[in-house]
């Protein structure tokens, strides 16, 4: 069975979308097999992989019983629309609305090594749904003090999935993703969410930079348009590989990040 990683956050602006679209590039240039679920009615994780805004079945047949997921991989993408927010209202009045992702994937990530899950920037029903159907729970979070709230807000959740209906889900860590470690507040932000959370806190930190806009801009991944950057993502796919026990493509990805700093 695949990895399935549902990336989470409390609030929109934390480059989530961008964490999933980033990793699923590092990931890939591992040696993984990759599949990327966009749990978003906005569709930025389908823009970003230049999904054409057509395309159809979307996650949102899906999960109403339109279409099995087989069929709305497009390029290795379940891209999204604004029609998964109607969707999210259907489920809202059926018995058993937490299992329904978990029950549509089963059996459709046979190809795939790791499955990603960009999570809406809320906690509500899709982001449960994507809980109850991970292994694994990864939190983005800003170099920002409020960040610590939101980290405490999205573990509640993550413990309440594991508690009722996911006993083996797994907590990843939190990425600190927008970090401009110039300024005290950042680096200060970063040291109470470690002495907070420690050992759940990843190595790997995301610095701030205008070149994520650009490249989500253009379709391109960080790691092709600015690869110095980009190496923040291959230490975090790096470090996450190794937490999946995948550690051939570790090894891969670790040798990137070195070829980039060389």
């Amino acid at each position: 069975m695949a990895h399935r990683i549902a990336v989470l956050s409390q609030k929109g602006g934390t480059g989530k979308t961008t964490t999933v679209r980033t990793l699923a590039d590092a990931f890939r240039r591992g040696g993984l097999r990759v599949l990327a679920i966009d749990l978003d009615p906005q569709g930025n994780l389908s823009d970003y992989f230049d999904v054409p805004p057509d395309a159809s079945p979307t996650v949102a047949d899906v999960l109403v019983g339109r279409a099995p997921a087989a069929d709305a991989i497009h390029d290795d993408v379940i891209p999204a629309n604004l029609q998964l927010a109607e969707a999210e209202l259907a489920l809202a009045g059926r018995m058993g609305r937490e299992l329904t992702l978990r029950k549509v994937l089963r059996d459709a990530d046979g190809e795939y090594d790791v499955v990603l899950l960009d999570c809406p920037p809320n906690l509500g029903l899709l982001t449960v749904n994507a809980l109850v159907a991970a292994s694994h729970a990864l939190i983005a979070c800003e170099a920002q003090y409020f960040a610590l709230q939101g980290v405490e807000q999205a573990l509640q959740v993550i413990e309440l999935a594991k508690d009722g209906l996911n006993p083996d889900l797994e907590w990843l860590g939190a990425v600190v993703t927008k970090a401009d470690l110039r300024t005290v507040h950042s680096r200060e932000a970063v040291e109470a969410l470690r002495k907070e959370h420690p050992g759940k806190i990843l190595d790997a930190v995301i610095r701030q930079s205008i070149a994520y806009a650009e490249s989500s801009e253009r379709g391109v991944s960080i790691l092709d348009h600015r690869p110095e950057l980009g190496v923040d993502y291959l230490d975090l796919a790096g470090e996450l590989a190794r937490a999946l026990g995948e550690d051939d493509a570790a090894a891969r990805i670790d040798g990137l990040s070195a070829g980039v700093r060389a």
